[in-house]
């Protein structure tokens, strides 16, 4: 014991007591620890429920403000929808509201008001007609309001040589007489005989082939857009309807699309790859359309210009596949009513290689550009079918020459 004393005495005992002390230390330490890890754990509190969405509840508490699915014949006045029972059951469970589109007389009766504050190219005519005698260059001006409002020179002409002489035999200077004049001169110029319906019968032997219409256009005329509000104006009717997005080279092309369709529960047909073969995507909307037994099925196209002619060889390839599923009801072009006369440009190359059956003008004001509705149909003899007149989903509508020309001229 007094060696081991003497031992610790000396630096050396004193470094080694310091090592064994910081040791036992440390050791007591660990202990604590791992003492207090091991402790008794308290149970959390159970997670409070969570509150239910609201577009979930509404879906519960109030499902009488959804459109019914379509399951039969429905009642025409009432908009149905396109999907099967279990595809509104599915948008149902995931929280998604599907949107019932304006009906048509509604919608016909909005638009038709819409118009009725843009007369300004009747006020300007009828204005310089009562003047009472006219000369020579009162009916320059006029002439004049004619061309800038896109009517075109045949159609200015001859509207022209028939006020002219309507006016000169009735001696008229009262403004309701030279208005009604002029109401019936530009009516017969649009031609209210015209057959504006779209032929959506369904093909082959036995109906079981989908009616189908290939929408075409220049860039930047919102055909995309009015795709989606067509496909509206279709389930508004009672059809079912697929969406075929042959727009493969516009990225966002196919996802606008689904957005619309997504919005009144119709299905629409694209590829997964970028630049895909549009041929090929129309072919498959097609084909799908007669394998789900849908009454419409409706293709939108790249946008392209009628001066590439590669590309306007593509667009007749797109029709020509689509045929070989079922015969192609209609072919719709997308004018931009703005253009003026450089759209009737743009739509002869599309009649040559398309076969366009019918005309969409979207942005027609009826006023500064409404002359454009009468020159297109001279210049393509067909029919303007459908306008648009807003950024609305349903501001498109079937065209009602009648109340286009009194929004004109009694304005």
């Amino acid at each position: 014991m007094d060696a081991v004393l003497t031992f610790l005495s000396t630096p050396a005992g004193i470094g080694l007591a310091a090592l064994i002390i910081a040791a036992l230390i440390a050791l007591v330490v660990l202990v604590v620890r791992r003492s207090g890890a091991a402790g008794p754990s308290v149970p959390e509190p159970p997670p409070a429920p969570a509150p239910e969405s609201t577009q979930a509840k509404a879906l519960e508490t109030d499902s009488s403000q959804l459109p019914e699915a379509r399951a039969g014949p429905a009642d025409k006045s009432v908009p149905t929808l396109s999907t099967q029972p279990e595809e509104a059951e599915e948008a149902a469970e995931t929280g998604a509201l599907i949107e019932a589109p304006e009906s048509l007389p509604s919608r016909m009766q909005r638009l038709r008001s819409r118009l009725s504050g843009s007369g300004s190219l009747g006020r300007a005519i009828v204005q310089i007609l009562s003047r009472g005698e006219l000369k020579a260059t009162d009916w320059e001006e006029i002439e004049d309001t004619l061309l800038i409002a896109d009517l075109g020179l045949d159609a200015t002409d001859e509207l022209m040589s028939r006020m002219k002489e309507r006016v000169a035999i009735a001696g008229a200077s009262d403004s309701n007489t030279i208005r009604t004049f002029l109401a019936e001169e530009l009516l017969a110029l649009v031609d209210e005989n015209l057959d504006r319906s779209l032929h959506l019968d369904k093909q082959g032997e036995n109906g079981e082939l989908p009616a189908t219409i290939l929408m075409v256009g220049v860039n930047g005329t919102g055909k995309t857009t009015t795709v989606g509000k067509l496909a509206r104006v279709l389930v508004a009717e009672g059809k079912s309807v697929l969406l075929g997005a042959a727009d493969t080279f516009r990225a966002a092309a196919a996802e606008q699309l689904s957005t619309w369709g997504e919005r009144v529960g119709v299905d629409v047909i694209k590829s997964d790859r970028e630049g895909a073969d549009p041929a090929a995507v129309a072919f498959d909307a097609v084909k799908q359309g007669a394998m789900r037994a849908v009454d419409v099925v409706l293709v939108d196209t790249a946008g392209r210009l009628q001066t590439k002619s590669t590309l306007m060889e593509e667009l007749g390839k797109v029709k020509r596949v689509m045929e070989k599923q079922a015969p192609v009801s209609e072919v719709l072009l997308v004018l931009d009513a703005t253009t003026g006369q450089n759209g009737l440009k743009q739509a002869q190359v599309f009649a040559e290689v398309a076969g366009v059956t019918g005309i969409v003008l979207t942005k027609l004001d009826g006023s500064a550009k409404g002359g454009i509705v009468v020159s297109v149909q001279k210049t393509l003899g067909v029919p303007v079918k459908f306008v648009g007149l807003g950024e609305g989903a349903d501001d498109l509508a079937p065209f009602d020459p009648r109340s286009f020309v009194d929004a004109i001229v009694n304005s």
